[in-house]
């Protein structure tokens, strides 16, 4: 046979197709990226460096993945468009040569309560249709054995509209899993009465002790005072049967408060409606207090926290039920399925074994799949989004990863790097923000962003191979063979927290003491039990400040200066200097400006396509009304206070006729934690999750607590702000607090007074101390991977 040349081929690899090796960026202005312009190789592994907020997220996730998805979006009809998320183009010129973009973040999984690690992965999808299939007794189809589809039964007449109309008798039944006491979410709540009234005093002497209700004036009372179901002069523990069901449990009723028509309800459903519906973050802290205080959630008497119905629970595979299979650690419900030798579901074995296996090379296996996808950190999230990836055909394809070594420790990374190098091999374009320098060596192709922070960042200092960035001078590259030294002297702790029988989670039955007064680490490999000694065993109470790894709540119109409380005091000082109502400075209250209601853009829905923001011309952005910008203090209007970085507002508040000691007081802390570059009127959307727990961190510092808990303070930060988060925690620690750290980061470890080491291993093979004592210990004795890894970190 002879072959015939295609047209237009010269040889191999001479083809025009072969040439779109690169993507280019030219001319990209999101957020603070200047002009950027960039040619990013393809096949290959690029690592984004810089400091926090100097415009890596901004070019790779705002700029080269959203145009990608963007584009993907567009090839659907505009039927199916109108479903999806409107996604604008970004700022840019031009964008060429893009691949299908797979993002993977730290956005926490939904935190919904019947969201689990199964459900989130597909895993219990799977399990159920294979508990359908071979499941002893059989129960019903794959629904029967989900936690999250309830039975129905329905009988009745239906009427049908086609051709001639006539009544259809029909009967509909679904077989649900859902458990009927707790509705599938394993807990149930119970609402500590004592907490919310003083039984022994009657309500017109103010026996509520809710935050907020008064008895003279709060309207909410006066509708208990003065609805007639119950005695307001009676104290509550003499109330009648009768009295006391309505006074907790009355169904809404219209009554008459002084001439006016309000709604009577009992004070549980009530309760019920207007905190437990709220989100907790966004509570105020004594709001807060309150609810923790009010209501304690207990495990599902019924199902056992299973959130399964008794049928579900009593169908079997080797007498194991899929409640047993999901409380399994996942490295051992792997084995179990691998034991499975069954034809009939093959190919349903062969998927579902893929997967588990995923879960264990990827370093998760100490997980089960029915903990809550709201309690893993940031790290476990997005390498459980990383599971469905592993596996893929997919080639030619740009993965976006966001910091893929948060929350792993020292020896967890080297498996981290070896998945992303794997995803590069089989052909595509692995993009990589990190600032851990085990993860930049691996890299073909280094961007580095800088040079400073906000305003001072958004361009590119450096681009090339690891080697070039060691020699260039750049602040990564200066900082990037920085390594810590162990501590001369350590501090002498003042007490200690003492922790008996710790068994929360992993735990085994864990007995340690915890030195107060000095900067004490927690630290051992991930899922080793850190998280349940310290958030488990130290009760956040009056005395203790948990800063954790939530992600902090806020829309585009909550900034700094809203989220930290700073905008009170500089509103209440420009009323008192022009004599004023303080809500005219605020941008969501009196002050707004009527066109844009203080948004400062006016937003055009477009339908399925992306949505148009443009500058409010009667305030040209500044989001307040004329008149208000008259106003004066210290020379500036408001808009232009808003518009100063925290730096600049430090000096302007602190000195002269502008002098705010309550403003200043907090602008001091978010510079202590190295948000001085920040602008205080920047939308808290726009903030990368460095910025948001360090935001987080100062909002905190300012609580009276003695001793600070800190998980992995380090997220988000370049190593040349770890020195300054060291300098921040000394200077807690030498004003006489207490701080405990959970930390992977080596610098911290030779920071700390004293190191408390979990392992050896996860899950079943942690939850034991294997380490207690200084640094210089842990690295002389070298007994764990702990001590390994810091002893080749300072070079010991």
């Amino acid at each position: 046979m002879s072959s015939a040349k295609r047209p237009g081929t010269q040889g191999p690899g001479s083809h025009v197709a072969d040439s779109h090796d690169l993507i280019r960026v030219h001319g990209a202005r999101e957020n603070n990226l200047k002009d950027v312009s960039i040619d990013l190789p393809k096949r290959r592994l690029t690592v984004f460096t810089g400091v926090s907020g100097s415009g890596k997220s901004s070019l790779v996730f705002n700029t080269v993945a959203a145009e990608s998805q963007r584009l993907i979006n567009e090839t659907y009809s505009a039927f199916v468009q109108g479903f999806m998320p409107t996604l604008a183009r970004p700022e840019v010129d031009v964008l060429e040569g893009l691949t299908t973009a797979i993002i993977v973040d730290q956005q926490r999984m939904g935190a919904d309560p019947r969201s689990t690690v199964g459900t989130a992965t597909d895993v219990n999808a799977m399990l159920r249709i294979l508990f359908s299939r071979l499941g002893k007794p059989h129960v019903g189809p794959p629904s029967a054995y989900s936690f999250n589809t309830a039975s129905v039964r329905a009988s009745g007449a239906i009427t049908v509209e086609r051709g001639n109309k006539k009544a259809v008798k029909a009967t509909f039944q679904r077989t649900g899993g859902m458990c009927t006491h707790c509705e599938g979410r394993g807990t149930v709540s119970d609402i500590d009465l004592t907490q919310l009234y003083d039984d022994s005093k009657s309500l017109s002497e103010g026996a509520f002790t809710i935050p907020g209700w008064k008895s003279d004036s709060q309207w909410t009372v006066q509708v208990y005072a003065q609805s007639g179901f119950v005695d307001p002069d009676k104290p509550i523990r003499r109330y009648t049967k009768k009295e006391l069901h309505d006074f907790l449990y009355g169904e809404p009723v219209k009554v008459k408060v002084n001439g006016v028509n309000l709604t009577y309800e009992g004070l549980i459903p009530k309760i019920q409606k207007s905190f437990l519906s709220k989100d907790k973050e966004a509570m105020q802290p004594h709001i807060r207090a309150f609810v923790e205080r009010a209501v304690t959630f207990t495990t599902c008497p019924e199902c056992e926290g299973t959130r399964l119905s008794e049928g579900a629970r009593s169908s079997k595979i080797r007498k194991i039920s899929i409640a047993d299979a999901c409380a399994m650690e996942i490295r051992d419900l792997a084995q179990w399925v691998r034991d499975l030798d069954e034809p009939s579901v093959a190919p349903l074995l062969t998927a579902l074994r893929g997967t588990l296996d995923s879960f264990v090379e990827i370093g998760l296996g100490y997980l089960s799949l029915d903990r809550p996808a709201g309690t893993l950190s940031g790290g476990e999230a997005q390498r459980v989004k990383m599971i469905r990836h592993l596996g893929s055909s997919l080639t030619d394809t740009t993965y976006v990863f966001d910091e893929p070594t948060v929350g792993l420790h020292p020896h967890d990374i080297q498996r981290m790097n070896d998945l992303l190098l794997r995803l590069r091999d089989k052909g595509n374009t692995v993009l990589v923000v990190e600032h851990k320098p085990e993860a930049i060596a691996i890299a073909d192709h280094v961007v580095d962003l800088g040079p400073g922070a906000g305003a001072a960042g958004g361009t590119v200092c450096f681009e090339g191979t690891v080697e070039e960035l060691r020699a260039a001078d750049t602040v990564t590259g200066r900082h990037l063979d920085d390594r810590a030294v162990l501590k001369e002297s350590v501090r002498k702790p003042t007490g200690a927290l003492e922790i008996r029988g710790a068994s929360t989670h992993n735990l085994q039955d864990v007995d340690v003491d915890v030195p107060l007064g000095v900067l004490c680490v927690v630290t051992g490999v991930a899922g080793s039990g850190k998280s349940s000694l310290i958030h488990g065993s130290v009760p956040a109470g009056a005395d203790v400040v948990s800063v954790d790894q939530s992600p902090i709540k806020g829309s585009r119109r909550s900034n700094p200066a809203t989220y930290t409380g700073l905008l009170e005091p500089i509103r209440k000082a420009f009323a008192k200097a022009n004599d004023v109502k303080p809500a005219l400075f605020s941008a969501n209250s009196e002050g707004a400006c009527p066109t844009c209601n203080g948004a400062g853009v006016i937003y055009t829905d477009l339908a399925m396509m992306a949505g148009v923001a443009t500058t409010c011309e009667d305030c040209e952005g500044k989001r307040f009304q004329p008149s208000v910008l008259e106003y004066r203090f210290g020379g500036r209007d408001i808009s232009e206070v808003l518009a100063m970085s925290v730096d600049a507002a430090e000096e302007f508040f602190g000195a002269g006729e502008a002098r705010t000691p309550a403003a200043h007081k907090i602008l001091q802390r978010l510079s202590d934690v190295g948000l001085g570059y920040l602008t205080l009127g920047q939308p808290l959307t726009t903030l990368s999750g460095g910025e948001r727990q360090r935001l987080k961190l100062a909002t905190h510092m300012s609580e009276k607590g003695g001793v600070y808990v800190l998980d992995e303070p380090t997220t988000g930060l370049h190593l040349a702000d770890v020195e300054q988060l060291l300098g921040l925690l000394d200077r807690l620690v030498d004003a006489g607090k207490s701080v405990i750290v959970i930390e992977h980061h080596q610098a911290v470890m030779a920071h700390a007074d004293w190191i408390i080491d979990l392992g050896p291993g996860a899950g079943h093979d942690g939850g034991r101390i294997v380490f207690e004592g200084t640094p210089a210990d842990l690295v002389a004795d070298r007994s764990t991977l702990t001590g390994e890894h810091l002893a080749a970190y300072v070079g010991a």
